[in-house]
């Protein structure tokens, strides 16, 4: 069974306001302290405003939600000690004003990237599954290229900007895809291909390292893992678990598709990148691109698409009951962009949103 570990990234709030803190540093220090100098799951990103943990490699669903509960509740504890709260919100509901981690490697972006960096406060899901070979994980980001909008729909977390509704679903993969290296990327039909493609990125001089390579699905340089990055961080734990639960799936029907010689859809760019422009759009509230004909279709009819395309999966792993009853769930309530906003409605204030999401962060996997 293959592993998975699952990166969160998530939002540094004020308690009372809901208006984001640049905290990163104290909340990493006090991390420290309580470890007492052992390594811990925390780590700092571009802005000062996010924290990030990473899990362990789990074999289960069940280790893999319960890391992500106890590195949630951690995160929690940190945080308050240093006069903040966390919330697991994809963009920051309220205004905020840019405050970039001092480093060599942010001061370079910085400098590069101007307000795209700037601007840059939004904060993903990250999905690594574990593969025998990079031949192996370039054949499996080769066949689950279509599939990666409807990961989006499915997390779609950030439906507010600057104060106001962007009118998406996903404003992160907006802003996220201002980076050069962002999105969808070709059919790579080998490890070499996908090493050549990626030294020649590196090589324009327009991205610093490897570590720029933001495709929506990559090989992890650190890790014998496919990395998949479409998804926003997810409001709710439980729908982390979800898409962790299905990504591995994918990658194993993937790779079985790969072993009996099936080829991967040869959809071209421009159309994935339209899939995932309407995914982030409308998350599960209208149609989605329909991973195997490239037309709109209602959410729930794609949804169950990609359940039937990786059931066998599933249910080798043994994830295909709570997989259902997740994704039931999931339908049910909707998004966190779609709770967002209907708690909106409900407190008549962006304040107030993040205070009830900073609450909901820490629920129970359901």
């Amino acid at each position: 069974m293959r592993s998975v570990g699952v990166e969160e990234e998530l939002l540094l709030v004020d308690p009372r306001t809901g208006e984001p803190q640049a905290l990163s540093g104290a909340v990493l220090a006090i991390a420290a302290e309580q470890n007492q100098g052992r390594a811990h799951a925390f780590t700092k990103e571009l802005q000062g405003h996010q924290l990030e943990f990473g899990t362990h490699p789990r074999t289960t669903m069940a280790e893999l939600a319960a890391e992500i509960e106890r590195c949630r509740a951690e995160a929690a504890r940190h945080a308050a000690e240093a006069g903040a709260a966390v919330a697991a919100l994809a963009t920051s509901p309220l205004p905020v004003r840019p405050a970039l981690n001092d480093d060599r490697r942010y001061r370079w972006i910085q400098e590069h990237f101007g307000l795209t960096a700037l601007e840059q406060l939004t904060c993903g899901c990250h999905v690594h599954v574990s593969v025998t070979s990079d031949e192996e994980g370039v054949a499996v980001l080769d066949r689950i290229r279509p599939w990666l909008s409807v990961l989006l729909g499915l997390s779609a977390n950030s439906p507010f900007w600057q104060g106001h509704d962007s009118g998406y679903a996903s404003y992160r993969s907006r802003v996220w895809g201002r980076w050069p290296s962002t999105g969808p990327v070709e059919l790579f039909g080998s490890a070499d291909h996908y090493h050549r493609q990626v030294r020649d990125l590196v090589s324009t001089g327009v991205l610093q390292d490897e570590g720029m390579i933001y495709f929506d699905a990559r090989l992890s340089s650190r890790y014998p893992t496919v990395e998949i990055r479409a998804a926003d961080v997810c409001l709710d734990a439980s729908t982390t678990v979800l898409v962790a639960t299905l990504v591995r799936a994918l990658v194993d029907t993937a790779a079985r598709e790969w072993r009996a010689g099936r080829p991967p859809a040869g959809h071209g760019i421009g159309l994935l990148r339209a899939a995932s422009w309407r995914a982030g759009r409308s998350g599960l509230d209208g149609d989605l691109i329909h991973p195997l004909t490239m037309r709109p279709a209602p959410a729930e009819r794609v949804v169950q698409a990609l359940l039937h395309h990786v059931e066998e999966a599933l249910e080798d792993n043994g994830d295909l009951p709570q997989a259902r009853k997740a994704l039931d769930d999931l339908m049910s309530r909707g998004t966190g962009a779609h709770v967002q906003r209907r708690l909106l409605r409900r407190h008549g204030s962006l304040g107030g949103v993040v205070r009830e999401c900073v609450r909901r962060t820490q629920e129970r996997v359901r």
